[in-house]
């Protein structure tokens, strides 16, 4: 009996969890459109242009090929979105590998300042939100995070593969 209500405290757990996770996400994808509006863009185009950026901050940018995989395009759809990206300046598409084939998507410097300049404000205020919690229970939630989305693309792949 102790197992299953275990279980069952494990599972109510879970449901709060994931749907916590989907209000976040539901919020995120409306900051998204938010920033959309805001530069004048299609939310699909913002949606890669931010991809773009956070990649090239991280020092991984990104070829077009993983662009698409990233935001779910078809790479023919990704190629009509670089173009326009690349046409309103937003991007540039380059051949920094020593394969010349593989190209490496940047953002211009604009960019990343119109980004700051949106999300900044928020970036503080989510900082502030998160030194109010120890470092051990950040980082054990980073590790969960981490855990679910790895279970979540192990569950997706498995189901891709059957498809």
């Amino acid at each position: 009996m102790a197992e299953e209500t275990a279980h069952s405290e494990v599972s109510a757990q879970r449901e709060r969890l994931v749907e916590g996770l989907r209000s976040y996400g539901g919020h995120y994808t409306e900051l998204g459109r938010l920033f959309a509006a805001w530069l004048g863009l299609h939310s699909t185009d913002a949606v890669a242009l931010l991809e773009i950026t956070a990649a090239d901050e991280r020092g991984t940018p990104l070829s077009p090929a993983r662009l698409s995989e990233r935001i779910l395009l078809s790479p023919s759809a990704t190629t009509a979105l670089l173009n326009r990206l690349e046409a309103a300046g937003h991007i540039v598409r380059s051949r920094e590998h020593t394969d010349r084939r593989l190209v490496t998507l940047r953002s211009g410097a604009h960019v990343r300042e119109r980004a700051d300049e949106f999300f900044g404000p928020l970036g503080a205020q989510l900082d502030a939100v998160m030194a109010k919690h120890p470092p051990e229970v950040l980082v054990g939630f980073e590790a969960l995070l981490t855990d679910l989305c790895a279970t979540i693309d192990a569950h997706i792949a498995e189901r891709i593969q059957k498809s």
